[in-house]
């Protein structure tokens, strides 16, 4: 998809009185609707076919216009929650903070709001000066209130099906000339409003390529303490997104930047801080470049081997402090593991099923740098070996001393069975962690540490 022109040579520019603002005409930008999925088009028109506004609004315009392709379409409207919920049997009314409406189309979701205004009376804040109700409607003519309420300029931007025309009450487009990301109003004020903001803030910025403002800048660090009045859930969904986004190794080198991580996952960046030769950023930075990679390839990630990768650190340092007191056995480990899972689960509210993907690929782990035996002809049939041996090898690119087991594990896997075995007869692999020899303790163990969970 070829960038669409923000605003065309002639710089042509029809202005109302009411609503203030820049309405560029449909003539004057080449954003297309063939760039707008049927389920978008779909909801759009039948708004407007009912009498109701209705306009593209956010990340996907901002995309479009960028020449990206955008992820998901939101729609704005005059049309109350209950209105759009009569007009669409496939959609259910969302959210206490935030009314919204998702119609849904399979597997794609397009979420309708409506234009809602600034409200003393109505709005609600908690003690720390989060929004905790936002409720109060608008109409059409209101729809420059609508906009000012939103987080970056950049995502301000509307686009209205009736004419093809855009709408730009806040300057997002000329900050989207000037690649900058910038918010609306005092940034302090719009960080407390939603401390998430800060996250969404250097995602937005390695994602597109943007600048940030200076004034954002300034704001990180007296503001991102807030984080910490956040809910895991949010969070987590903060660190999905991150995931997803096609450019998380630049956002997380932002995160590291400007600080953002110690307040996001504390334990993480405490981890990496013991590391003094760097192995461990090195290690997620790879990863992430290789999820990157794999999305612009359209294939499939499971987010349990980032989060697996991310925690791994903490995972090290935990079994370095239980090492101290007894010696390093599959027992141990799993220790180590169970603290780092419960740590994770505080900062983060991660359901079990990736949590149970990032134990298998843990004790994967361990079970590679064990000495070798027979239950290694049934390991290579696990359902996650796979997922922990790419993780081995990403181990061995940012750390030498992974580099020979990976190696060797990499010859035992693409060997026939004949060759497996002849490999087991012959190898004596050195063990950074001692594997349990005796009898007794195979046969006390009662659990199994892998997962039967599918991810």
């Amino acid at each position: 998809m070829k960038p669409a022109k923000i605003i065309s040579t002639s710089d042509r520019v029809t202005r109302k009185c009411k609503p203030k603002g820049m309405i560029i005409p449909r003539m004057d930008h080449t954003l297309s609707r063939k760039y707008i999925p049927a389920s978008a088009l779909n909801v759009l028109n039948r708004l407007h076919d009912s009498g109701f506004a209705a306009y593209l609004v956010g990340g996907c315009v901002r995309d479009l216009l960028l020449g990206l392709k955008p992820k998901d379409f939101d729609v704005a409207t005059d049309a109350h929650p209950e209105q759009v919920r009569r007009l669409f049997r496939n959609s259910r009314i969302i959210g206490r903070r935030f009314k919204l409406v998702h119609v849904i189309f399979g597997r794609e979701v397009i979420e309708v709001s409506t234009f809602r205004v600034p409200d003393a009376h109505t709005q609600g804040h908690s003690e720390h000066g989060l929004v905790v109700r936002d409720n109060t409607y608008g109409t059409l003519d209101e729809i420059d209130k609508d906009a000012i309420r939103r987080d970056f300029t950049v995502n301000a931007l509307y686009y209205n099906i009736a004419d093809g025309s855009i709408y730009d009450f806040v300057g997002g487009l000329i900050d989207l000339k000037k690649r900058l990301l910038r918010v609306i109003g005092d940034p302090e004020v719009r960080f407390r409003e939603d401390p998430v903001r800060l996250i969404r803030a250097v995602r937005l910025a390695g994602k597109v390529g943007l600048h940030l403002d200076p004034l954002i800048i300034d704001a990180i660090p007296t503001m991102q303490g807030l984080l910490a009045h956040i809910s895991p859930a949010r969070l987590f969904d903060e660190m999905l997104k991150v995931i997803v986004s096609g450019k998380a190794a630049q956002v997380f080198q932002l995160l590291l930047k400007y600080h953002l991580l110690d307040f996001l996952m504390p334990e993480v960046h405490k981890a990496l801080n013991k590391d003094p030769k760097h192995y461990s950023v090195a290690l997620i930075t790879k990863a992430l470049e290789n999820t990157d990679q794999r999305l612009k390839e359209h294939k499939t990630i499971n987010p349990a081997f980032m989060l697996a990768v991310w925690y791994w650190p903490v995972l090290l340092v935990n079994q370095q402090n239980i090492a101290t007191e007894a010696p390093l056995t599959s027992q141990t480990f799993e220790q180590a593991a169970l603290k780092t899972l419960s740590t994770a689960i505080q900062h983060l509210h991660i359901p079990k099923r990736l949590t149970a993907t990032m134990r298998d690929i843990w004790h994967l782990q361990h079970r590679f740098s064990t000495r070798p035996n027979k239950s290694w002809l049934e390991l290579v049939a696990h359902p996650k070996f796979r997922a922990g041996y790419d993780f081995l090898l990403i181990r061995a690119e940012v750390n030498p001393d992974d580099q020979a087991i990976a190696t060797w594990w990499t010859h035992f896997y693409n060997s026939d069975l004949d060759a497996r075995v002849d490999l087991l007869a012959n190898t004596e692999l050195s063990a950074p962690i001692t594997a349990d020899k005796t009898k007794k303790r195979r046969k006390r163990r009662k659990k199994k540490f892998f997962s039967e969970t599918p991810s």
